[in-house]
């Protein structure tokens, strides 16, 4: 076997992009490139047997539909693989099936498998291309969800969707959670581009389900949509999800003809979410074998599959005395949301950890938190090379931010997510709350360091 464990195949798997001048590039649509993952996937014969795919995209909770979704469909009968990123811990936590994460002998033997058309691949670029991770990732994964019968897959993509390589799956349906001007670097300067991007995940002849947009959003998915003859359709008002009351654990929620149901999430938006989920769901089980909709046993499923969910690092309680909560926040709105999921929760003395990008709106976070917090800890992460954090010039921000609200706070910088919650701990003491709104490599690093693996969710 050509890699004998998990660091050599990472190293393999971003030696391209490394070798490439990737981070000097501009918008995705002049600098990416799919094609490489395309020539891969035809190499390899990928997939060997055909399932039925969605694609999720959005801003912001496109994980949680993710995984919502997939456990919703496990519980009513399927065997279903997913895609998802960024990990928090481990590579292989981004490739599932049935929620139990790709084990380290599975990614390295089948890599091993897959190197010898990698290489091919990666010998007929020319200078200015390369062969993506995201791309490497979805032909392993496609090969472990041929060997382990999976009969269905949810794919969630990255920061676009029109260029992104997890996007060539040939999904029967599309699912959108909001989207908001967000990786204007990459995406463009305009919401309206921003939806472009993220509307180029629709098929011909296929589905797509949308959560409430912004009306120019909601005119770009429209058109996509037509243009390619697809069915979309928005979760109106009427049929969304109601909140009901946050309970120890989570929250409960009351979604249609399903009744009552305990979410075992905490963040607020998550109602939203899990109703996309539903919708999707039921798309995906409309065309293929099992129970008919209108059982009571479909029913069941449709609760127990949110009923049982884990999606961890998305507005999770960490430890108690002090309380410490973790969501990955980093844009105004992910702020907002995260602040009104446990605001109703907040104790004693609440100490403020950040580690947001610097390609983000640190400045808005900001704004957004401080109100709620007696003291501020910026701090970042080395976990993924590719996402850099401010350092110690963020503390300006932070200053500029509070003379702005006219309110003054400590601001202190520590450099790893360790140091960031030790002095968190020491500041809030036992009666106290820590909020962090970090991006997902700070945590990774936090949930490494309270000996947190998800191998199964």
């Amino acid at each position: 076997m050509r890699f004998e464990n998990e660091s050599a195949a990472i190293e393999y798997i971003f030696a391209s992009i490394n070798r490439s001048a990737w981070r000097e590039r501009g918008l995705d649509e002049h600098t990416r490139d799919v094609k490489p993952t395309r020539h891969l996937l035809n190499l390899a014969a990928l997939p060997a047997v055909r399932r039925e795919y969605a694609v999720v995209t959005g801003s912001k909770g496109k994980g949680s539909v993710t995984v919502m979704t997939a456990n919703i469909l496990k519980h009513l009968g399927h065997t279903v693989g997913t895609i998802t990123s960024p990990h928090l811990v481990s590579y292989r936590e981004r490739i599932r099936v049935n929620g139990r994460a790709i084990p380290s002998n599975d990614f390295t033997r089948i890599l091993s498998d897959l190197a010898p058309s990698i290489d091919r691949v990666i010998a007929d670029l020319h200078d200015a291309q390369y062969l993506s991770p995201t791309g490497i990732f979805l032909a392993m994964a496609l090969r472990w969800f041929d060997e382990q019968g999976v009969t269905v897959a949810v794919v969630e993509v990255g920061r676009g969707g029109r260029y992104d390589d997890n996007a060539l799956v040939p999904n029967g349906l599309s699912l959108f959670t909001p989207i908001i001007l967000e990786h204007t670097r990459y995406l463009g300067s305009t919401l309206e581009r921003i939806a472009w991007h993220k509307a180029g995940i629709i098929k011909p002849h296929s589905y797509a389900y949308s959560l409430p947009q912004a009306p120019v959003v909601l005119d770009v998915l429209r058109r996509e949509a037509e243009t390619v003859d697809a069915q979309f359709d928005w979760v109106a008002h009427m049929d969304m999800g109601e909140l009901i009351a946050p309970t120890a654990n989570g929250l409960r929620m009351r979604l249609g003809r399903y009744g009552e149901i305990e979410l075992p999430l905490m963040g607020r938006y998550e109602v939203e979410n899990a109703t996309l989920a539903v919708w999707g769901a039921g798309n995906l089980h409309a065309r293929l074998d099992g129970i008919p909709h209108s059982t009571p046993e479909y029913s069941v499923g449709i609760r127990r599959g949110l009923e049982t969910v884990v999606w961890q690092g998305r507005c999770q309680r960490l430890q108690t005395q002090p309380d410490v909560y973790i969501d990955g926040a980093i844009n105004p709105l992910s702020a907002k949301s995260f602040l009104d999921s446990v605001r109703d929760r907040l104790q004693g003395t609440v100490i403020l950890i950040v580690a947001v990008p610097t390609d983000r709106d640190l400045p808005g976070v900001l704004r957004v938190l401080l109100p709620a917090a007696h003291a501020v800890i910026l701090t970042g992460s080395t976990r993924n090379i590719t996402i850099s954090f401010p350092g110690v010039e963020g503390t300006a921000a932070a200053y500029s931010v509070m003379l702005a609200q006219d309110r003054m706070l400590a601001v202190y910088y520590e450099p790893t997510v360790v140091e960031a919650l030790a002095l968190g701990r020491d500041m809030a003491g036992q009666d106290g709350t820590i909020l962090m709104a970090v991006a997902q490599p700070a945590i990774g690093d936090a949930l490494e360091a309270y000996g947190l693996r998800y191998e199964q969710i």
